[in-house]
């Protein structure tokens, strides 16, 4: 009993501290997504003892889908500032994060932003993003 409730308070203070950093809403839906996944996967690793496995899983994925989820918005706000594109790579090449510009709206001050994310060289996402300058105060442009 006492190893199941150190695991827990492990997890739970690596999940807080690492949220902490998280800057934008996208960040905390992305370590959410990520911590979710982590520790689904995670659960069915580890026969042993499945609430390891999620804990340790889910505060992984929280720390690795926060951190691409920081690193691409990051890479598009590069990318809407600068007007050319913008890329990241680990530094093992494992990951790789491309910002381009496609369009700016001079109405609504807007910038759309093509977002590619690879993993282990395969496309695992592809959107546009739209980056705005300034911040919206109101329901309405």
């Amino acid at each position: 009993m006492k190893k199941i409730t150190l695991w827990i308070v492990v997890g739970v203070l690596s999940v807080g501290l690492l949220s902490s950093c998280a800057t934008t809403e996208q960040t905390y839906k992305g370590a959410g997504i990520g911590g979710a996944l982590g520790a689904l996967a995670g659960a069915l690793v580890d026969r042993d003892n499945r609430w390891r496995g999620a804990i340790v899983g889910g505060a992984l994925g929280a720390a690795l889908g926060g951190t691409v989820t920081e690193i691409s918005a990051r890479a598009s706000r590069e990318a809407a500032e600068s007007g050319r594109a913008v890329t990241y790579e680990s530094s093992d090449g494992y990951q790789r994060i491309e910002a381009s510009p496609m369009a700016y709206n001079a109405v609504t001050k807007c910038h759309k932003i093509r977002e590619k994310v690879w993993q282990d060289g395969k496309l695992v996402k592809n959107e546009v993003r739209e980056i705005c300058e300034g911040e919206k105060t109101e329901s309405t442009y």
